[in-house]
């Protein structure tokens, strides 16, 4: 018997809600492709992966742990004290057995290093810097303290003459004039006293031309191949200095400016330049200097050049939300977790901040 099509009854007999769907996706069924090429909403929705935590967490394309932080500790002189720094708010000169205590708070908390930075008496500043490569300064001493209670948390050193010279520079200075090869001298004996007093990073901050060359040469000959160098490699002359020059008591001593040797913010390529010389010479890591105004700098240098990059979150920049967050302008622990996070995703892969020991605690308790 011959099949006869009976379009008119068949339709009669689908069930009204298969009618219904049918009529909601005819759309997609007359032209998907018309319907999908744009990528467009409502077949998009980025607010999907936003609706639980989980869910959040799965795709997050960045992360902050303690592994990132590097924590910068003031030292001071003398025996079970502290003093505070009026500008930078619970951030405090430790005396060498007292900053050994922070020391062992950050390791409990898994920060892996800290940064060591004077404050010296007035008494032994001068034009030279002298005490600078004095191996048995302030620095050097707390090294082998902190290096024999913490064997294994990593130790850097600032090398530079702004806290030990009575002009507040970080070079030698004849007049005006900062004198770049002469300083060159002068750092490369710091870096050596502070490498024999243990310590395991030179950190250069004073951005003369060839100090990082010259350091690792000298480094080298003495058998410590080994030290590594992170060189602040682009060091703005910014305005976001002013509380670590109060915590090492030499703002008030600076004659005059830093633009003639650190670098001028407007400039970008100009950091590429002075990062890829520092590498030839030797660097092991790169640093820029301050941080949160410069996450262009860090971007551009970590994909121009893909060596271990660090941000350093200065004390103006650690001021400025810890002083909005006491007059009620911000939650201090959520803006600074933000601003590290920022760091991060701008491609640092370290990060030194006064906030360090508070973001620690909040990823240990998270």
């Amino acid at each position: 018997m011959p099949l006869t099509h009976k379009k008119n009854s068949d339709a009669q007999n689908i069930p009204q809600n298969i009618q219904q769907n049918d009529k909601a996706f005819s759309g997609l069924k007359q032209s998907p492709a018309n319907r999908f090429k744009n990528g467009a909403f409502p077949d998009v929705r980025m607010r999907r992966n936003r609706q639980t935590t989980w869910s959040r967490n799965l795709v997050r394309e960045n992360a902050l742990m303690t592994d990132d932080l590097i924590w910068p500790l003031f030292v001071i002189e003398g025996h079970d004290n502290e003093e505070s720094i009026k500008t930078m708010p619970d951030v405090k000169r430790y005396t060498i057995d007292r900053i050994v205590k922070q020391v062992k708070a950050a390791q409990t908390l898994h920060i892996p290093a800290i940064a060591l930075f004077p404050a010296i008496d007035q008494s032994k500043k001068n034009a030279m810097g002298t005490e600078a490569f004095n191996p048995d300064n302030l620095v050097c001493r707390a090294i082998k303290e902190i290096k024999n209670a913490c064997p294994d948390i990593g130790i850097i050193a600032d090398v530079a003459l702004d806290p030990y010279t009575n002009h507040g520079h970080d070079g030698l200075m004849d007049g005006n004039t900062i004198l770049n090869d002469e300083t060159l001298d002068v750092l490369c004996q710091q870096a050596m006293v502070q490498a024999q007093a243990g310590v395991d990073i030179i950190a250069p901050s004073d951005m003369m031309d060839g100090r990082i060359g010259a350091i690792r040469e000298v480094l080298d000959s003495q058998n410590f191949q080994d030290i590594q160098i992170i060189s602040y490699a682009a060091k703005y002359a910014s305005s976001f200095y002013g509380p670590f020059r109060d915590a090492v008591c030499s703002g008030s001593l600076l004659t005059g400016d830093k633009k003639t040797y650190q670098m001028d913010p407007a400039n970008s390529n100009e950091a590429l330049r002075e990062v890829s010389l520092d590498i030839q010479e030797g660097a092991d890591m790169i640093m820029i200097k301050p941080g949160l105004p410069y996450l262009d700098i860090i971007h551009r240098v970590k994909a121009e050049f893909k060596m271990p990059t660090l941000a350093y979150n200065v004390s103006g920049e650690y001021a400025m939300i810890k002083i909005a967050a006491e007059h009620g302008a911000l939650n201090y622990d959520q803006a600074m977790m933000e601003m590290l996070l920022c760091f991060k995703r701008a491609g640092a892969d370290g990060i030194l901040s006064y906030a360090a020991l508070d973001a620690a605690r909040k990823i240990c308790d998270s």
